[in-house]
């Protein structure tokens, strides 16, 4: 029962159909039998819930029921597969449903989850050879084939790692052993792939060695581009943007105000409107990772603004920066920028320079409460954008900020489908930050501790401590409520600090710490902290609540902090009352 309910993924299972699927043969008491299974299950899947109290996870709906389950390992598989494959692939002990081979119910999620685990294995080859590590991949590969001698991607891989891990004669015996297979097996020759594999391992392609064309490449552009050249200054900031996309954000960023400085020393602001501009990385996160540097790029921006010719582009370039930068600040030069941006991207026509634009008008997207429509408008935009134009970064970006602003309204249905679209995006285009957030959002919905602490070790490292400092004990408090004092709340503290007073039995120094939290941020979190300000307000003072009230008002109907994707803490409707 509990298998058939799973394989139907919180669809409903009529009685009738269950009836079919568990006997062969059903005897007169099934229908009674069925609903015996499902209190059984019910007690076992909710321990403590009150007698009479409405069952949350196996639900009766229309003519059958649902299991309305979220941590389930074979989902949890579907979505890491897309991000994170080691992990995925980490999680696979044996066939699917492997009690249920025999049962017709089973047999289509079984195949399906058993060829997502093939493309994942040869997926996973393949990102080990494109970032140079051949012989890491062989092992594995040697061992796919051997299990699954039908599959020629896993030949092809295979014979493409010994060539390039140095062993040519190895390579051209698996291309012949495949044929020799696929004939045997299946009568058929090999395929258009094997084929021209096999012939270009004969003629030693250059094209085969991926690693050593990148080498090469690296050693002539040393020897042509001159070391301190504005050629070589813009190529850099374009190697940087593309490491930020790829997972190097930390390194990306540790170089950025290196450049601009370096192009600054030229005198030449078109030039160092290039440079600041050319790093259009896509921003979902309304909190700065650094707000020092953050400074000094709005800086350089602004000097390279006030002696910049006539150059639109360039200029939308420099606002948009603007924006984006001065993410989560109060000040109203940030909005008044993004929307200059946008305008005159519009009026320019270049959808790569629009997209940019947008990114900023998104980070200048929370200065109240109540703002997930505007957002939402701004992914769909962008989604529109980037898919029409082939911007797949940008693409990405719209998806996530809807996920955030369809989580803002509790609209999970839609959110989920951005959510397993940016993981598509991303797995094809390896943009393994993308993960970071998707992560976090299922984490969210399951409302599980475990999986806040799991989507908390995939930040560790990814040069996002705006996102990482504070988000998990913010995240478990959300659960339980309980602060602890021993971790480090970032830049969360002010607004926890009067819950550890409390806890600590010292009112006093609880409300005086109130009084000093001051209004949060221009970020996603706003509408979450100020709740916990009401909540702390509630216990504390009275007198402060309605100015919070008033603060957060605009955001009736929506979740505290749901906008984050992240992390919630309730319905704002309920802090309001």
């Amino acid at each position: 029962m509990l298998a058939r309910l799973l394989i139907a993924r919180r669809r409903v299972v009529p009685v009738a159909h269950l009836v079919d699927d568990l006997w062969e043969d059903p005897p007169a008491g099934a229908v009674g039998a069925v609903q015996t299974f499902v209190a059984d299950l019910r007690r076992i899947l909710e321990p403590s819930r009150p007698p009479r109290a409405a069952p949350r996870l196996l639900v009766t709906t229309g003519p059958g029921y649902a299991l309305l389950a979220t941590d389930v390992d074979a989902w949890e598989f579907e979505s890491l597969v897309t991000s994170d494959i080691p992990a995925a692939l980490a999680l696979w002990h044996g066939p699917a449903y492997a009690d249920f081979v025999d049962s017709p119910w089973a047999a289509a999620e079984r195949s399906r989850l058993a060829e997502l685990r093939l493309q994942a294995v040869e997926r996973l080859a393949a990102q080990r050879l494109s970032s140079g590590r051949a012989a890491e991949a062989v092992p594995d590969l040697d061992a796919h084939v051997t299990a699954h001698p039908w599959r020629e991607e896993g030949w092809r891989l295979l014979a493409l790692a010994l060539y390039q891990s140095g062993r040519q004669a190895d390579a051209l015996t698996v291309l012949r052993q495949a044929r020799s297979v696929l004939a045997d097996q299946l009568g058929l020759d090999p395929g258009p792939q094997l084929r021209q594999l096999e012939a270009d391992v004969l003629a030693q392609d250059a094209r085969l060695d991926s690693s050593g064309l990148w080498t090469r490449a690296a050693e002539v552009y040393d020897r042509t581009v001159a070391v301190g050249s504005r050629v070589r200054l813009e190529s850099t900031v374009g190697l940087l943007r593309t490491l930020a996309l790829t997972g190097g954000l930390q390194a990306a960023q540790d170089h950025r105000v290196a450049a601009v400085t370096a192009a600054e020393e030229f005198g030449d602001p078109a030039l160092t409107a290039r440079v600041i501009g050319a790093y259009d990385v896509p921003a979902i996160w309304t909190r700065s990772d650094d707000p020092v540097q953050a400074r000094q790029i709005v800086a350089a921006a602004e000097r390279t603004l006030a002696t910049l010719p006539d150059i639109p582009a360039a200029r939308c370039r420099l606002l948009a920066t603007v924006a984006l930068e001065m993410r989560g600040t109060r000040s109203p030069r940030g909005p008044a920028a993004a929307l200059e941006a946008e305008s005159l991207a519009r009026s320019l026509g270049d959808p790569g320079l629009l997209a940019f634009a947008l990114n900023g008008r998104f980070m200048q997207s929370c200065t109240s409460a109540g703002l997930s429509p505007r957002r939402d408008a701004i992914g769909t935009e962008l989604i529109a954008l980037g898919t029409r134009h082939d911007l797949v970064s940008f693409t990405v970006l719209g998806h996530l900020i809807r996920l955030q602003s369809r989580s803002a309204v509790g609209d999970f249905p839609a959110a989920s489908s951005h959510a397993s679209a940016a993981d598509s995006l991303a797995a094809q285009h390896e943009l393994p930050l993308v993960g970071v957030f998707t992560t976090w959002f299922r984490a969210m919905l399951s409302r599980s501790a475990t999986a806040y602490h799991d989507a908390a070790a995939r930040l560790a490292g990814t040069g996002m401590p705006g996102v990482e400092r504070g988000l998990l004990p913010l995240a478990l408090f959300s659960l339980s409520h309980q602060a602890d004092p021993a971790v480090d709340w970032g830049p969360y503290r002010p607004w926890i600090e009067p819950f550890l007073l409390l806890d600590n039995g010292d009112s006093s120094a609880a409300r005086d710490a109130l009084h000093a939290a001051p209004e949060p941020p221009a970020d996603l979190m706003y509408e979450f902290l100020t709740c916990l300000q009401i909540t702390a307000a509630q216990r504390l003072d009275r007198d402060l609540l309605p100015d919070l009230r008033a603060r957060v008002a605009p955001a009736a109907g929506e979740l505290a902090g749901g906008g984050s994707g992240l992390v919630y803490l309730g319905r704002v409707n309920d802090y309001l009352r």
